[in-house]
Order: structure tokens, then C-alpha cells, then sequence
């Protein structure tokens, strides 16, 4: 498996520290827009970095990402960027043929004319709409694989509103308790 992975900051260098110890894969390019990052990545896995290989790539701009997607022969696209790049990453995946994995989900964004009554586009719903077209082509969409936590108030009402902070707790699971 030759893996593209976009986003070389910290979850991307985390992932690549975690794959560095790994089998599964046989090559991965780590790619950011900024190269000295993907380098460093990179560089930090020391004897391992053989199966790495950083690369510039602008996430923004889905024919770049299918090209460098079909250069390195890379079968699966794992994004590790901010959630605004999740669909040209999402498309440049499925127009080139690779499998899909990331972190987040397409945005979501309030109704138009009546953000307070209606409900807009939600999250991962520019996604959920494509699934057809990775049915039809066989493909692997994996979307929002990343935790998240609740947050909560930890303050009683008779708690005066400037003590009050808020917290997230997570199950042994790692699922988010309630």
C-alpha cells in the first residue's frame, strides 16, 4: 500500500512516528504546503524514513493533490489538514482512484436566509452526497475518523458564572461520556 498523507503538522507527524513502527504500508509521502515541515517529519524518523518520501502540495487545489496522488502511485489518501481542505481532498481522492481517510468532515454552514430556524448544510453532508460515486467506483471513504469530546459545564446554576469552566471527559472506550 503506498499512502499519501496531507497535512505534516501535529497529527500528521504523530501519524507518521506511529507508521514509522509499522508494516502495513509500503511507501508514504508526507506532504504539506510547507515543504520544511514535510522534510522534518520526515527527517525525524531517523533509519525509518526510507519508506518516506515529503513532498509541497497545496490542499486547496484538487488537480495538484490527483497528480501527486497518481505520480507516487499512492492507493489511499489519509488527510491530516485543517477540515476547509477536507473536500478538494475528498474529490482529488476519488478522482484519482485512491481510498479516503480523514480526521474531520466536510463543513457545515448555517441556512442561508434562516440560520436560527433552519438547518443549513450539516457537517459531513458534502461527503454523505458523493457516496454514490465512490459505490459506483468501488472505492473506500472513510470521513470524520477522528475523536472528538462533549464539553460540559462543571459549574452548578447556583455556581457563579465566573468560576464555571468547561471540560471534556472521555470513556474508557474513548468514546465521549456523558
Amino acid at each position: 500500500m503506498r499512502i499519501l498523507l496531507v497535512g505534516a503538522g501535529g497529527v500528521g507527524t504523530a501519524i507518521t512516528r506511529i507508521a514509522a513502527r509499522r508494516p502495513f504500508f509500503d511507501h508514504m509521502v508526507v506532504a504539506d504546503y510547507d515543504l520544511p515541515r514535510a522534510k522534518a517529519a520526515v527527517a525525524a524518523l531517523g533509519d525509518a524514513a526510507a519508506r518516506f518520501t515529503p513532498a509541497r502540495i497545496d490542499a486547496a487545489d484538487t488537480r495538484a493533490v490527483t497528480d501527486l496522488l497518481a505520480e507516487h502511485r499512492c492507493d489511499v489518501l489519509l488527510n491530516a489538514t485543517d477540515p476547509r481542505f477536507v473536500l478538494p481532498l475528498f474529490d482529488a481522492a476519488l478522482a484519482a482512484g485512491a481510498d479516503y481517510l480523514d480526521m474531520a468532515m466536510s463543513m457545515s454552514r448555517p441556512h442561508p436566509e434562516r440560520p436560527y430556524e433552519e438547518v443549513g448544510v450539516k457537517l459531513g453532508d458534502e461527503q454523505f452526497a458523493r457516496a454514490g460515486a465512490w459505490t459506483e467506483r468501488g472505492g473506500l471513504a472513510l470521513v470524520g475518523m477522528g475523536g472528538w469530546s462533549r464539553a460540559w459545564p462543571t459549574c452548578s446554576p447556583a455556581t457563579p458564572p465566573t468560576s464555571c469552566s468547561t471540560r471534556s471527559r472521555r470513556s474508557a472506550s474513548g468514546t465521549a461520556a456523558t
